[in-house]
């Protein structure tokens, strides 16, 4: 499974401050620990106190880039701040996100063209977030009919079905497992899938947090999920990830497999 941290994002009062304050230490350390605790890519993004998204981007990207040779996903609202980061991401980078609106998919679907980058759709629309996994299913056909058509390799698309708060939406933990299921239906080769993990969790008391997403991620595992935005530095939910792809067959037991997988 494709880990991306979560950590490096102006949203979190260390990173925002840090942005503000030009703190290269903060940014890098975070940076380190993530990848060495399992991240395969980062996700960034600046915060909505940031005065200069794009410069802020830019900077967030070079103070990574010289602390870890590691891909990034670029995680903003705005394709100029996206842009601002692919421009100097050295490894293939990832673009988060669009939406199945058709203005959004017609600037971001080139960019990641141009840019060789992946891409995360989520499945929803200016509307806002579907009912049920039908409706999940009908915007997801909608971004991968537009990458085919925009010529974007479907090996580089990553499909988010959306978790919701369980304190808020129980019922549509179960409607998101479905749609992992239902999105590999779609094309040949499938999307793959990727969820905002700490969404299921979001509200809910702190000491169950941790529990909630472990427990919901094992849950998508075994559903198909092939990517989650989390936090690697949370070892109980990285050692309930790495279990639950021994369990299922996607790597060899032996009496060392956390170790063993951290290392590889």
């Amino acid at each position: 499974m494709l880990v991306i941290g979560e950590r490096i994002n102006g949203m979190f009062k260390d990173v925002g401050k840090a942005i503000a304050d030009k703190d290269k230490a903060v940014i890098q350390r975070l940076a380190k620990e993530q990848v060495a605790a399992g991240a395969g890519m980062l996700d960034i993004n600046v915060g909505p106190a940031a005065v200069d998204a794009a410069g802020a981007m830019k900077w967030l990207v070079e103070t990574i880039q010289e602390a870890q040779d590691v891909p990034l996903s670029l995680d903003s609202t705005k394709p100029q701040v996206i842009e601002a980061g692919l421009k100097l991401a050295k490894a293939k980078a990832m673009i988060n996100s669009t939406t199945a609106d058709k203005e959004k998919l017609d600037v971001l679907i080139p960019m990641a063209k141009q840019y060789g980058a992946g891409l995360i759709g989520l499945t929803m629309d200016k509307k806002g977030i579907p009912r049920d996994k039908n409706q999940r299913s009908e915007f997801a056909a909608q971004i991968v009919t537009a990458c085919m058509e925009g010529g974007l390799n479907l090996a580089d698309l990553y499909l988010d079905p959306i978790i919701l708060p369980v304190n808020v939406a129980q019922a549509q933990a179960t409607q998101v497992l479905e749609s992992i299921r239902e999105f590999r239906l779609l094309s040949g080769p499938p999307p793959k899938t990727v969820v905002g993990l700490s969404n299921v969790s979001q509200g809910t008391e702190k000491e169950k947090k941790s529990l909630i997403n472990r427990t919901f991620l094992v849950m998508a595992q075994a559903c198909g999920l092939e990517a989650a935005i989390l936090d690697p530095l949370d070892k109980e939910l990285m050692d309930g990830l790495i279990t639950a792809e021994l369990l299922l067959n996607k790597h060899i037991y032996c009496a060392s497999y956390l170790d063993a997988y951290r290392k590889k």
